[in-house]
This record gives C-alpha cells, sequence and structure tokens, in this order.
C-alpha cells in the first residue's frame, strides 16, 4: 500500500532510494561543527585578499588594505637583524706557513698573481738566466673579410722576409687574392736569438677552390706542394612554387641568397614584383661550382624563369653578344641598356610639367617624373656617375644627386634609406637607397628628376633603352644553351660518381 500510494508503477526501485536517502538526509541531527572547521568557513565567505585595483574604497578594499598592512608589518617583525656575527679572528701565519699556504692557493689573474698550485722554493731551486723556448709554435690563423694573405700572414707573426717569399712562390696561385674566411695553417720554427723573428716552417692553406696549397722548409730552403682538388662545375637548378614571398619560397628551396638578389632583380626588369602571386612556379639556374671537400662557389644567375598563374610567362637567359653581355628573352630579344635605366621597378604615376601640388594646394611646376612602388623598394643609379650629394633636401626629404658627366645629372627624392655618400662612385643599376615617403609627399614613391647643364628637363626626353635582337648562328647557339639549362635536373648533381678516388686535400680544409 505505501508503495502504491506514494509512487506510479512505472517510477521503479531507483526512485525509492533516492526518496529515502533525501528523507534520511533531512531527518539527521546537523553534527556541531569545531573551531576549525567555522574558521574555515569564515575565510570561505569572507574575501581577506581582494583586489585593490578594484573597488576602491568599498569595504572590502578596505580590509585588503588592512591584511596588506598587517603582512608587510608581520615580515618587518620577523626579520632577522643586521648586526654582525662575532667571531674569533685567525691566527697570524708565520712566514714559513704563508709560504706553505701560498704554494697551494689559486690567486685570481685580475689581481696579476699567478694561478694554479705551485711548491714552495728550496735551496735547490736556481733562478734561470733567460726561459726556455718553444722549438715550434703551431698557430691557425683567418683572412678577414678586407683582408689580404700578406696582412695575415704578418699579424701571424711570420717575418716580413717570408711572406714576401711565400707571395713569390703562390701569387700566382692565388690571383687576385685568397677567399675571406680562409684558414691558414702556419707552422714556426725555432729562431737563432732572441732578437730575430722565428722562421716559417710550414703553411697550408686552400689558394683556390680547386687546388691547395702546402710550403715546407727544408733546410734553409722554402718548397711549395700544390695539391688539385676536383670540382663539378654543373650549374644549379632550383624550382619552386611562389607562397607568401617568394624570396622565402626560393631560399626555402635550396637557393643561394645571392642567386635569388639576382633573380628578383632580373624579374623586376620584366614584371612588377608585386604581381607575382602565391601560385606562380619559379625556375633558377646559376652558376655552381662544388669541390670534392663540400666547399661551394655560387656563381652568376644564368637562367631565370617564371610561370604565372595570370598573365605572360617569364624566361630570361644571360647571353654575350658582340662583346656585350645582356639578358634576353627566349625568342631571342634582349635589351640592351642606352644613356639611361629606369631607377625603380614601378609604374609612373606623375608626369613633367605644370601640377597642382598634392600638398602644398596650389598649381606650380613638377620638376620631374613620380615612380609608383612599394615602400623599400630598391633604388637603381640610372647610368655610371659620382655621387654629388646625399642627405636631406628640403622637400625632397632624403635626396641623392648623381653627376654624370657632360652635364648631365639626375636626382632621386623621397627615399626612406640611402645608401650612398658623397663622392662614391656608382655604376648603371648599383642600388643607391630606398624607396620612401620622406619630405612633402604623401605615400611612398620615388620623385626622379634628370638636369642637363644644372637645368630639370623632361625625363621622357631621353631614350631609355635600345632593344637588341639575335639572329643566324647567334640565335641557334642561344636556343640551344637555353634548352640546356631547361633539360638540367632539378638539385644538386654528383659530378664525382665516375671520378677515380679522391686526390689529397690540403691541411686544415
Amino acid at each position: 500500500m505505501f508503495q502504491d500510494s506514494q509512487f506510479g508503477s512505472q517510477q521503479g526501485g531507483a526512485s525509492i532510494s533516492l526518496w529515502l536517502a533525501d528523507s534520511l538526509r533531512r531527518e539527521a541531527p546537523a553534527r556541531p561543527q569545531d573551531w576549525r572547521s567555522r574558521l574555515r568557513d569564515w575565510a570561505d565567505e569572507v574575501d581577506l585578499v581582494p583586489d585593490l585595483g578594484q573597488r576602491i574604497g568599498s569595504l572590502t578594499w578596505f580590509r585588503g588594505l588592512a591584511t596588506c598592512f598587517g603582512l608587510c608589518a608581520t615580515a618587518l617583525y620577523l626579520s632577522p637583524g643586521f648586526q654582525p656575527v662575532p667571531g674569533a679572528p685567525g691566527p697570524t701565519l708565520s712566514d714559513a706557513h704563508y709560504d706553505e699556504v701560498r704554494s697551494q692557493m689559486i690567486t685570481p689573474l685580475a689581481l696579476g698573481a699567478d694561478s694554479g698550485r705551485h711548491m714552495g722554493p728550496t735551496d735547490a731551486v736556481q733562478p734561470l738566466r733567460q726561459t726556455p723556448e718553444r722549438p715550434q709554435i703551431e698557430l691557425n690563423a683567418q683572412v678577414g673579410s678586407s683582408d689580404t694573405l700578406p696582412r695575415a700572414l704578418s699579424r701571424a707573426g711570420v717575418s716580413g722576409g717570408d711572406v714576401a717569399t711565400v707571395m713569390a712562390m703562390v701569387g700566382g696561385d692565388i690571383g687576385a687574392g685568397v677567399k675571406p674566411g680562409t684558414r691558414l695553417d702556419i707552422v714556426l720554427g725555432r729562431r737563432a736569438s732572441r732578437d730575430r723573428p722565428r722562421p716559417l716552417d710550414k703553411l697550408a692553406f686552400r689558394a683556390r677552390l680547386d687546388l691547395g696549397v702546402e710550403l715546407t722548409r727544408n733546410g734553409n730552403v722554402l718548397s711549395v706542394k700544390r695539391i688539385p682538388i676536383r670540382v663539378d662545375n654543373t650549374p644549379l637548378r632550383i624550382q619552386g612554387v611562389v607562397g607568401e614571398s617568394i624570396y622565402r619560397s626560393a631560399r626555402a628551396a635550396g637557393a643561394p641568397p645571392k642567386a635569388v638578389q639576382a633573380f628578383l632583380r632580373v624579374i623586376a626588369g620584366q614584371v612588377d614584383l608585386g604581381g607575382i602571386g602565391a601560385g606562380d612556379r619559379y625556375d633558377i639556374v646559376t652558376e655552381y661550382r662544388r669541390a670534392e671537400t663540400g666547399d661551394v662557389e655560387v656563381g652568376e644567375l644564368l637562367y631565370a624563369g617564371l610561370k604565372r598563374a595570370r598573365g605572360k610567362a617569364i624566361d630570361m637567359l644571360k647571353w654575350t653578344s658582340n662583346g656585350r653581355t645582356e639578358w634576353f628573352e627566349a625568342s631571342g630579344v634582349g635589351e640592351r641598356r642606352g644613356v639611361l635605366s629606369s631607377p625603380v621597378a614601378g609604374r609612373m604615376s606623375s608626369g613633367y610639367g605644370q601640377r597642382r601640388h598634392p600638398i602644398l594646394g596650389y598649381t606650380r611646376m613638377h620638376a620631374g617624373i613620380d615612380f609608383a612602388a612599394r615602400y623599400g623598394s630598391p633604388i637603381y643609379a640610372v647610368t655610371d656617375g659620382v655621387v654629388g650629394f646625399a642627405g636631406r633636401h628640403g622637400g625632397h626629404g632624403n635626396y641623392v644627386r648623381i653627376q654624370h658627366g657632360g652635364g648631365l645629372a639626375t636626382g632621386y627624392a623621397h627615399m626612406s634609406r640611402i645608401a650612398a655618400v658623397p663622392g662614391q662612385r656608382v655604376r648603371r643599376g648599383q642600388v643607391i637607397g630606398y624607396v620612401g615617403s620622406t619630405g612633402l609627399s604623401t605615400g611612398p614613391h620615388l620623385h626622379y628628376e634628370l638636369y642637363r647643364g644644372g637645368a630639370t628637363v623632361n625625363p621622357l626626353s631621353v631614350k631609355f633603352t635600345t632593344t637588341a635582337q639575335l639572329a643566324g648562328r647567334d640565335l641557334t647557339a642561344f636556343r640551344a644553351r637555353l634548352a640546356q639549362y631547361r633539360s638540367l635536373r632539378v638539385g644538386l648533381h654528383d659530378g664525382f660518381a665516375q671520378a677515380p678516388s679522391a686526390v689529397p686535400v690540403a691541411k686544415g680544409k
């Protein structure tokens, strides 16, 4: 009857158990809490350490402030004192005891003392008139970035006479000079007297990528041994897909920085780099010399290709015709630069002549032409010349002016950064600065001026480039070279696979 009156037939035993547990919990008398439980409950209800940066001035804030002061006062009260700890002084050492202790202590070199463990002197110790010298001194030197082989040898302690002898023996092997970073393994021998320099007993270094040199002293005569090193001259070809940045994509694919920079300069002369997007494919072929020792030398860019998802594909090959080296398209059409070349890769946004100034608000002469380009784009010298001015120049902002001779000069304004100095001789295509918006400018661009006899003239009145066309045998050889580069396997080539066993390499390289 109890079950029928209180529960339905569909509730089951689980509901009965829950109802009974709840009834027993309500009927059970509350147990008295001890002081720890009451203190814990009170601390849970009262926030003793609130955030003092919120609700400033409230009761809770003052309670937290009181807690902070209380903790600080407790820390100061319990902090230890600063009185010195008394201790018995050590006994004064006698001379004999001090000498015994000194022979076992380590004194800092900064105080001018010797370092290490030494034995105290006895009656058996006799002073030497002069210290003995090492029979040989082995040194490792390196040629700096702006250094030469004679200076590096002199810094290492090689005498002037030996340096002259070395240069007379290996001067023809190193050509214009050894590569910066070349390691020099030097052995200096015993000298005849203290007032004479040590003689050069041995010298080993890498004269070129394909040649190691060892000089050895036999008696009083230096002899040279030349060690040839096999080198693979197969050009390096790298292909890939442009991602977020064409430079980063090419570097990630293994292209050397020098090759990528040359590739971008060539492509920038054909298309705006800002128009290259993700999905375009690049093709780079560069000179690449790899020695069997693993050392490499990256040469000039040979081929630059770009297959665009939208737009015309670019195929540029470096070719020498009539004693002049320039870049030609795959069809054999090249661009032979005339007197002037374009100063920046960008479109012309404003011409030469009268116009309303966008900042000053009135009409005045616009003494040049403007090129719209991205901020930081490199600015090139249009032809060879000498920098006459480089610095801040009124409304021009950062400004460079180049004298080209014959009364011709060019000016480049609004640069973000200048990369030339007054008096510097620059060549055509050399970077002299970067696009910016300094001076009276509304945005990043290059203001380019052309002077003739000191007066500005319209830069468009001077023809920028002339076109060259290959024909006959030159065109046939050009197409054969282009086909050769296009057939190269991508990546490194094992040029030593069929070669005989390796020859020795100069020591230390």
